[in-house]
């Protein structure tokens, strides 16, 4: 099979990266993010964190990728040796994030057979801490391996192997002609859904509502630069692998705005239609929406299992096709992680795309053991935090300086806009050389800021130290692997 085979069509390559953006947060956490940050007032400094930092980030990660030809790690190999550990280390952070986010599928995947029979009963919540997960005590009580979670894993692990193992055009751009519309059909009939309803409207006026005093406020507009940063699967390697499959001719401007627009479009109508529910669920019950309305994987697993009881009709159904697009959303978004890792291996070392990924999907399933434990969630949530809140914010950061600064952003528009058909100007300069680095420093900041100050959660130190050891062993491991010499010289 040709290592150096491309996509076969630019269709192929938007939904590709659509696909890695939208993922399981536009589902669950853009909502919430907009509700509690004033609502149809969020949608302002959203939309200004999308132009000044999302969309800038998508340029310059698409031009990188079409200009060097290559994974992140020889990308930043051929801008300067001294600087391919920064390729690495979003390549070992994301291979971590793997780890994890496919466990997060598997329990999707698990619901889609719990919603044929309702069966997380009357107390959604209990059965899915108890029955589906066998949640410990705390961090210190590791539990034994759960066994369907497991099975769910391994299963997860083998359908992104063999996507990625077919390559870019019989396997990714395949998978992402299939998932991605299929994606956009489930979530409509979800929306459309939740906005008929009744009481719907209540829970769409609150999610809309908007409360401009909160645009006074620093952290809303901190919640939308985060929001837009950790929504587009910027800083992780993807968007630069992906456009390393280009032609060198590609329209590196448009293709940006599109994926950025269509990422944010889905998570706008998705959260219609997720608070179209929450209003029915508070209307039903009698209740405040704020009784109502969660976060993260509380919505998924327990908010949305309550809705889908009350549901007047077809419950079945309704919960089969929500937890099938969260299956659906997760495999498009890993697929991208899984190539993200694997090109790199390629290029460095020379292993075939079969070897990479067997090794890749091996490694991978032995990593995501810790979290099919009882403990497992404690881990999650503790390295998902560490990992992102300072690995992937750190590497934002140290792109930005590489490439605005070391290579000259000015060099790399030079590149692209003669094949764009709309020609940015120097305000791109600016956004990657001064206005992104300075966001992220701050959120970088802030994060250290209340880490000495309040800790995270109620872990003890003992939890709080494996954070921090996986996020600095994810550097340490780059800069090994920066020093081991390259199968070629390239």
């Amino acid at each position: 099979m040709s290592e150096n085979n491309q996509w076969g069509s630019r269709l192929g390559f938007i939904l590709a990266t659509v696909g890695s953006a939208v993922g399981l947060g536009n589902i669950w956490r853009f909502s919430y993010v907009a509700y509690e940050n004033g609502g149809g007032a969020f949608l302002i400094p959203y939309l200004v964190a999308l132009l000044t930092t999302g969309i800038p980030l998508l340029i310059l990660e698409f031009g990188f990728g079409t200009k060097m030809r290559g994974s992140t790690v020889l990308a930043y190999k051929k801008l300067s040796s001294k600087w391919e550990w920064i390729g690495w280390w979003p390549v070992i952070s994301v291979f971590i994030l793997l780890t994890y986010y496919i466990v997060i599928v598997s329990w999707s995947l698990k619901y889609i057979f719990y919603a044929f029979n309702q069966a997380w009963g009357s107390n959604p919540e209990g059965f899915f801490y108890g029955t589906n997960l066998k949640l410990t005590s705390g961090i210190e009580s590791l539990g034994g391996v759960n066994l369907t979670v497991l099975i769910s894993v391994v299963a997860l692990w083998a359908i992104n192997y063999f996507i990625v193992y077919n390559g870019i055009e019989k396997g990714i751009e395949k998978a992402s002609k299939i998932f991605m519309p299929l994606l956009a059909f489930l979530m409509l009939i979800i929306t459309i859904r939740g906005i008929t309803l009744p009481g719907a409207v209540t829970g769409i006026n609150k999610f809309l509502n908007p409360d401009f005093s909160q645009l006074l406020n620093s952290k809303v507009w901190l919640a939308a630069y985060g929001q837009i940063f950790f929504t587009l699967s910027v800083c992780f390697g993807v968007m630069i692998t992906y456009a390393s499959y280009l032609p060198k001719d590609s329209d590196v401007v448009n293709n940006s705005f599109i994926t950025a627009l269509a990422n944010c479009a889905f998570s706008f109508i998705v959260g219609i239609g997720v608070f179209g529910i929450l209003g029915y669920m508070a209307t039903h019950s009698g209740v405040p929406l704020e009784e109502v309305v969660t976060q993260s994987i509380g919505l998924a697993f327990i908010a949305f299992p309550k809705a889908i009881n009350m549901l007047p009709a077809f419950n079945t159904l309704f919960g089969v096709l929500f937890f099938s697009a969260l299956v659906i959303a997760g495999i498009s978004s890993s697929i991208s992680m899984v190539e993200a890792v694997v090109k790199p291996l390629n290029d460095k070392f020379g292993w075939s795309r079969k070897k990479a990924a067997t090794v890749v999907a091996v490694l991978g399933v032995l990593g995501s053991l810790i979290f099919t434990t009882g403990a497992g969630l404690y881990f999650l949530d503790i390295i998902d935090y560490f990992n992102m809140q300072f690995g992937i914010v750190t590497i934002g950061i140290l792109q930005c300086i590489a490439i605005g600064w070391i290579y000259k952003s000015t060099k790399l528009r030079e590149f692209f806009n003669p094949v764009s058909n709309f020609q940015i100007g120097s305000w791109w300069d600016f956004t990657i050389k001064y206005l992104t680095p300075l966001v992220l420093g701050i959120m970088l900041i802030l994060s250290f800021i209340s880490e000495i100050k309040d800790g995270y959660g109620d872990y003890p130190i003992t939890g709080l130290r494996i954070g921090w050891l996986v996020a600095l062993a994810a550097l340490a491991l780059a800069i090994i692997l920066s020093s081991v010499k390259w199968r070629k010289e390239e």
